[in-house]
């Protein structure tokens, strides 16, 4: 509502329904300058426009001249090698480092390592089974030597019943409780403040990447659809 209380106000002598397509065109240039917009918000700003003239007026030629900013594709931060060794040696309980490593070493989202079951492990094969994933998908990913010690210990120590990780009365972690985990022992190991839960996923993709694991194959681990979802990491290497 504030877009257009804004460009009504910049053309006070003109109807909403007789503003001009041009007219519009220099309200959004004269906002990105004055204002400073970044893409995104000129975005939203052209989508405003988009709904009120071609759904609510039925004006869709005043949209003619409008055109969309190439939006900034931004890169995901990740950790260092040496700070993932620091987040992951600073953390004492051994469910959650347990849980924090298996996340970065198979590359796992945060709602996989939820749903994991204890089945899901499958020491025999070096493998993880992650359940109706992203997309409603199966895959399995490795196993890791280390994360495979620790899973051991921990089944040992903890004896869940069904779910690989419990609440400590039963049933399945929930997603906020992972949370919490991960944002104590990022505060507590003084790692990069901006890497989020789901930058453990980025950098078990970018550091595979980078011992030489082929692209194709961390597409496959990741579960992406398309090669190009992958690529991202080739930016963020240091190869």
């Amino acid at each position: 509502m504030l877009i257009f209380k804004g460009c009504f106000l910049h053309y006070p002598n003109v109807l909403p329904s007789q503003i001009t397509a041009e007219q519009i065109r220099q309200y959004v240039l004269h906002k990105s300058k004055i204002d400073n917009i970044g893409e995104r918000t000129q975005g939203q700003i052209i989508n405003a426009f988009a709904s009120f003239y071609k759904r609510l007026l039925h004006q869709e030629e005043k949209l003619s001249l409008l055109k969309r900013p190439k939006m900034p594709k931004d890169l995901p931060n990740i950790f260092s090698k040496e700070e993932i060794e620091r987040l992951l040696n600073g953390i004492r309980n051994l469910k959650h480092k347990t849980l924090l490593l298996l996340v970065y070493s198979a590359g796992l989202r945060k709602r996989e390592i939820k749903n994991m079951r204890i089945d899901d492990i499958l020491f025999d094969r070096k493998a993880i089974f992650v359940r109706c994933s992203k997309g409603k998908k199966d895959r399995y990913v490795m196993l890791a030597e280390k994360a495979a010690k620790y899973v051991k210990f921990y089944l040992e120590q903890y004896k869940p019943k069904y779910w690989l990780f419990e609440g400590e009365h039963g049933g399945q972690y929930s997603e906020t409780s992972i949370q919490k985990i991960f944002t104590k022992a990022k505060t507590q190991s003084n790692v990069n403040p901006y890497v989020t839960f789901h930058g453990l996923r980025h950098t078990f993709a970018t550091h595979s990447y980078e011992n030489n694991i082929p692209l194709k194959l961390i597409q496959d681990l990741l579960g992406h659809n398309s090669i190009k979802t992958t690529e991202v990491y080739l930016h963020i290497s240091d190869k």
